[in-house]
């Protein structure tokens, strides 16, 4: 057996010390396509998919962010959000959270 086994927690939580640690993805400006959409009226989070041709992400804005908003984002809208890449430990995915969103693209 390998002594070096480590939790899936553990695992997690170092992946995300990586992600935490660099620059580059702790104010990342990324522009897409909004899908999924949904304001939880309770939390004031949003919650979204932010996609292009090729790939998407997952994203959320918390209600004291998401307060700042000038717009009110929908399903289709191209926008350009900034915010930091880290993993939710609780299942391993990674994601943006966002802080500032802009709407992106004509009309803009």
């Amino acid at each position: 057996m390998n002594d070096s086994v480590i939790s899936v927690r553990q695992l997690n939580l170092y992946v995300k010390s990586l992600l935490d640690g660099q620059v580059r993805l702790q104010n990342a400006a990324v522009i897409g396509e909004i899908s999924n959409f949904k304001n939880h009226y309770a939390s004031g989070h949003w919650y979204f998919t932010l996609k292009d041709s090729d790939a998407a992400i997952r994203c959320v804005m918390f209600r004291f962010n998401a307060a700042g908003v000038r717009f009110t984002p929908s399903d289709g809208m191209q926008v350009i959000a900034v915010g930091r890449v880290s993993i939710y430990e609780k299942d391993g995915s990674y994601q943006l959270y966002v802080e500032q969103l802009f709407p992106a693209g004509e009309g803009a």
